[in-house]
């Protein structure tokens, strides 16, 4: 045979493969997401994602710091308050001595020096009705008076050590007005990790579990649509220009597209969250002897790392990180 073209003569030895790969996966790229809760003494797994804790501060602490040893690039803390301590406006989350508060401080004290603290700014762990916001007399989540307890609860982790807050609610104006609000206390080195585009989705399953949700309901009426695209763009648009320092797509593996097309027009970095029905999947099937869990894990991360994101929230952080070094 003369004159074929041969791309295989590429993919012949790991080291040829290595040398032209046209993605990078490295520790740096990868960030995770723990929960503390408040009353424990010991971490406690959540049964549908086996490896993955709730947090005592203690362990907290221990498993920060080996994360960070792996050269994990940041942490992304979910508070979880005792079922006494929720109300219908989530004061806890805004409380100085509110767990998350604590548990960003307990963080910045042990790594701060060496990662990027990230909280979760939402109230949906703290209020009694598990959504995100406020609500209103006819019982739907009121946009502005839940803006304005985003701004309150900004600041208090901001004041706690937090470098990047998560926008996850998906609130008209939220990050402007944090922005806002951030500045107005002096807080204008903190920065912004924005919830772009974050669509409604059947995989949240086992994070309800995580952080002990009391949701009732649904949240339709402000997370995305899974049949919609082009509002994803409408959506990255209206938080750039209200100030997102970083924008973010969730869920990841289901929704490429999007991530593709946020990556394709955003001017800051973008980062992506592979969620807790993706976890508990791939998890699920490699206890079975499906799949090759760490296989399908890399395999997971680098596709989501293809489609454009500059940053992983993953519950394999760690682990993948000392895979990879």
């Amino acid at each position: 045979m003369t004159g074929i073209e041969r791309p295989r003569r590429l993919r012949r030895t790991p080291a040829l493969r290595r040398l032209v790969a046209e993605t990078g996966l490295e520790p740096r790229h990868l960030v995770l997401p723990m929960f503390v809760a408040d009353g424990l003494a010991e971490p406690r797994e959540i049964g549908s994602m086996p490896g993955v804790y709730q947090h005592s501060m203690d362990s907290l602490r221990r498993a920060a710091a080996e994360a960070v040893g792996a050269g994990i690039g940041g942490l992304m803390l979910f508070g979880v308050p005792r079922p006494e301590d929720k109300d219908p406006l989530g004061r806890r989350a805004s409380d100085p001595d509110g767990i998350l508060n604590r548990g960003l401080r307990a963080l910045s004290a042990e790594v701060g020096e060496a990662t990027v603290v990230m909280a979760d700014t939402c109230l949906d762990e703290f209020t009694d009705h598990g959504h995100c916001g406020v609500l209103d007399a006819a019982g739907a989540v009121d946009n502005d008076a839940t803006v304005a307890r985003y701004v309150e609860m900004a600041v208090a982790q901001a004041e706690a050590g937090a470098d990047l807050l998560g926008t996850s609610g998906m609130m008209d104006g939220q990050v402007g007005a944090i922005r806002e609000g951030l500045d107005a206390a002096g807080w204008i080195d903190t920065g912004i990790l924005a919830y772009a585009a974050k669509y409604a989705s059947a995989f949240y399953g086992p994070f309800r579990e995580a952080v002990a949700s009391s949701l009732q309901g649904d949240r339709r009426t402000y997370q995305q649509d899974a049949a919609n695209r082009r509002e994803s763009i409408r959506e990255l648009e209206l938080d750039l220009a209200e100030g997102a320092d970083i924008v973010m797509v969730k869920p990841a593996m289901s929704y490429l597209d999007i991530l593709r097309d946020v990556a394709d027009r955003s001017t800051v970095p973008v980062a992506a969250y592979q969620i807790s029905g993706e976890y508990a999947m791939i998890t699920a099937a490699a206890e079975h002897g499906w799949i090759d869990r760490r296989a399908a894990i890399l395999e997971s991360l680098v596709g989501i790392r293809r489609a454009g994101a500059d940053i992983v929230l993953t519950y394999w952080a760690a682990e993948a990180a000392r895979w990879l070094s």
